[in-house]
């Protein structure tokens, strides 16, 4: 005896949640995020079923894209002048941006038990680069890169390395060149030299030398992406912010 039709609907109907697509969420973050971010996007997948693909780069060359229409659900920033950027451009929802982390910026060599370096006005850093190079992001854009240009200038140090900074488009890129010992030292992260072995952290830079590093998150205008809304939620709650200070941030929510 065959099924009814009220029978087969029944059975599709009841068959359809498994048969949609999950959510999606397309994040753009700051490169320096990637170790933790990794971590926390996989456990809200496997929580969700949701998918998070997440672009990383220089928080300006980001903001940049999209301000130009990029696909974005979500921005998080290294340095709260980019958000500004696209919040007066009208690119972000002003009601959902906050001030999610903080950071350290400090001098990596490369290897483990680098002697330590007491960072301040007399330091002879000309003298400890012995002509090699200093790696830095990108000193006139990239946030690590001006926070670096900044703490270098207010101590008196820039005019003497500024020959020899090896230039990146993001930090992690000049926490690669330090690892790969093409770059005896570089500027970076705090959390940064916490997620590469093949460095030391050999000195942290004075907070007053460099205005407050603070990474903003919202969402992108005009995306409506409820998952996008869950997401950003979710890395203001306690197992975010456990991974977060894990890996050397600081968090502000």
């Amino acid at each position: 005896m065959g099924f009814s039709r009220s029978v087969i609907l029944a059975a599709a109907l009841a068959a359809l949640p498994h048969l949609v697509q999950a959510g999606e969420v397309t994040v753009f973050a700051a490169a320096s995020l990637k170790t933790a971010l990794d971590e926390i996007a996989a456990d809200w997948q496997g929580k969700t079923g949701n998918t998070v693909s997440i672009s990383y780069a220089g928080s300006s060359q980001l903001a940049q894209q999209i301000e130009a229409g990029a696909p974005a659900d979500i921005f998080i920033s290294a340095a709260v002048n980019w958000m500004d950027t696209l919040e007066a451009a009208g690119r972000i929802v002003p009601d959902s941006r906050v001030d999610l982390l903080g950071n350290t910026l400090v001098m990596v060599a490369h290897g483990q038990g680098a002697a330590p370096v007491e960072i301040g006005p007399g330091l002879d850093l000309a003298g400890l680069l012995a002509g090699g190079k200093m790696a830095m992001a990108l000193v006139d854009s990239v946030p690590a890169g001006v926070y670096g240009k900044e703490a270098l200038t207010t101590l008196g140090l820039w005019p003497s390395v500024e020959g020899s900074v090896a230039q990146t488009d993001n930090v992690r890129a000049a926490l690669d060149l330090v690892a790969l010992g093409e770059a005896p030292f570089g500027i970076v992260y705090g959390s940064d030299a916490m997620a590469e072995p093949d460095v030391t952290a050999v000195g942290m830079f004075p907070q007053d030398s460099h205005k407050p590093i603070v990474y903003p998150a919202a969402l992108i205008a005009e995306r409506d992406n409820p998952d996008a809304a869950a997401f950003l939620d979710h890395l203001s709650l306690d197992a975010a912010r456990a991974v977060f200070e894990a890996q050397g941030f600081t968090f502000l929510p």
